[in-house]
């Protein structure tokens, strides 16, 4: 790029989004010959994988965020702006922010997903997904809140109702919140009450497919699934949700409809594309899958726009065996140190392979002790399983402090069973509790079984 005063500057890399694939990118080109914007409508990096914890008490949200000034502040060629992309001119070679435009020679866009409620977006308000801090933040709310409500609760089905839990969706995210609700109900709080026994508590995981961990082996989804029978949840397989309401939900099993009275619904059934992806195939043409996410080419550019690449959960990677790359933590971090590499071999005039996806396994924690691992050359559960996991996932957290906090948060937790982050935040808690003892709120007649 040339200045107004004919002089060669840097190369100009955009960044849109600080996940792990817009981070990692990021951090590969500090101190390399070019001048890096990174863009996000947060000014921190989030440790998604570890939501859940904060949404069930374990550990604060701080525990799992990161400033990103504070990350990148050694890194002088890099400065980051905190904003949100509305558009882009790819002729022009702009980002168009609110107020502003941002030039660029290389654009990385890492915008990630959002929850998909498969044309039932009315289910967001009673069942929360599980992709920001605010998401975590109001299923902890609800969560803590519905045992509350049932300690001041007299009539038994309306109890019944509210020491209710149906998590919807058994991939890796709904059998970790099923399994941290179950520790939290049968072990946590069962001396925290007077008037409720909290072993009472029914907590029911529905998957439409016919196994939980779909993505995993059958072997794994068969011990995940015994893991939790033994934590206290019910898993039901082959059962599609037809509607949610404050009160009910209702399911199809074996081809007979269920309800069942619940209080507290958690989805964790499935993603689509940020509304990027949209954006890219209105200014370029390129193509999107059922999602929305953006079909990239071998080394995650989008087709005739070789200086435009996509990262992360919004790329679909159709390259590398028979199905796209996962949208999980790994494929994002490699891809986005792929880009740093291939934009730095570009600049001296040099070539690099295709990008090709290492896959170190998956994991997945059901409760204390116990978690799947899939290393590919071994399989692993229960408690090895759960070590691996934990160091894993500390190894990943992005900041020293984050990860010394959480270990010694976790030890903690392992010793005393206890969690320190059981806070009820957010307006109107309290006042849906008063009102539904008044006899605003009516047991509904349900069909479903929560056998614990």
């Amino acid at each position: 790029m040339v200045d107004r005063s004919g002089t060669q500057s840097p190369h100009q890399v955009v960044i849109v989004g600080g996940g792990f694939g817009g981070l990692y990118a990021t951090k590969a080109l500090g101190r390399a010959p070019v001048e890096v914007t990174l863009i996000d409508k947060r000014n921190f990096h989030l440790f998604q994988p570890l939501l859940y914890q904060v949404a069930t008490g374990t550990l604060s949200p701080a525990d799992i965020s990161s400033p990103l000034r504070g990350i990148l502040s050694r890194y002088k060629n890099i400065r980051v702006l905190m904003d949100e992309v509305i558009d882009l001119d790819p002729q022009s070679k702009k980002v168009i922010l609110r107020d502003k435009e941002i030039p660029y020679d290389s654009l990385v866009i890492a915008t990630g997903v959002s929850h998909h409620y498969f044309g039932n977006d009315q289910w967001k308000t009673t069942a929360p997904g599980l992709k920001t801090i605010e998401d975590a933040l109001e299923m902890r709310r609800r969560i803590f809140m519905a045992f509350e409500a049932a300690e001041k609760e007299t009539d038994p089905e309306k109890r019944r109702a509210w020491l209710t839990f149906v998590i919807v969706g058994g991939g890796p995210t709904g059998v970790e919140l099923a399994g941290a609700i179950a520790e939290l109900a049968f072990n946590t709080l069962k001396s925290d009450f007077r008037s409720i026994d909290t072993s009472e508590t029914c907590i029911l995981l529905l998957e439409g497919l016919d196994r939980i961990l779909p993505p995993y082996p059958p072997e794994l989804s068969a011990e995940a699934e015994t893991s939790l029978n033994r934590l206290g949840v019910t898993v039901q397989t082959q059962s599609m949700v037809t509607d949610i309401s404050d009160s009910v939900v209702t399911y199809k099993r074996n081809g007979q409809i269920e309800q069942l009275a619940a209080r507290t619904t958690l989805w964790a059934a499935g993603v689509k594309a940020s509304v990027m992806g949209k954006v890219l195939a209105e200014r370029t043409g390129v193509s999107l899958d059922r999602v929305g996410r953006v079909i990239v080419e071998p080394d995650l550019s989008i087709p005739g726009y070789p200086n435009i690449f996509v990262i992360g959960d919004l790329a679909h990677f159709a390259h590398q065996g028979d199905k796209p790359l996962p949208g999980v933590a790994p494929v994002a971090v490699q891809e986005g140190e792929y880009i740093a590499r291939l934009i730095k071999k570009r600049l001296k005039g040099e070539t690099l392979p295709p990008f090709t996806y290492k896959d170190a396994g998956s994991l997945a924690v059901i409760g204390q002790n116990s978690a799947v691992v899939d290393l590919g050359f071994v399989k692993l559960t229960g408690a090895i399983a759960w070590l691996a996991w934990v160091f894993v996932h500390i190894y990943y957290l992005i900041e020293f402090d984050n990860k010394l906090i959480v270990l010694l948060q976790w030890g903690w937790n392992y010793f005393t069973r206890n969690r320190g982050a059981r806070l009820i935040t957010g307006e109107g808690s309290l006042l849906q509790i008063e009102q539904d003892a008044r006899g605003n709120y009516q047991t509904p007649i349900a069909s479903g079984r929560c056998e614990v």
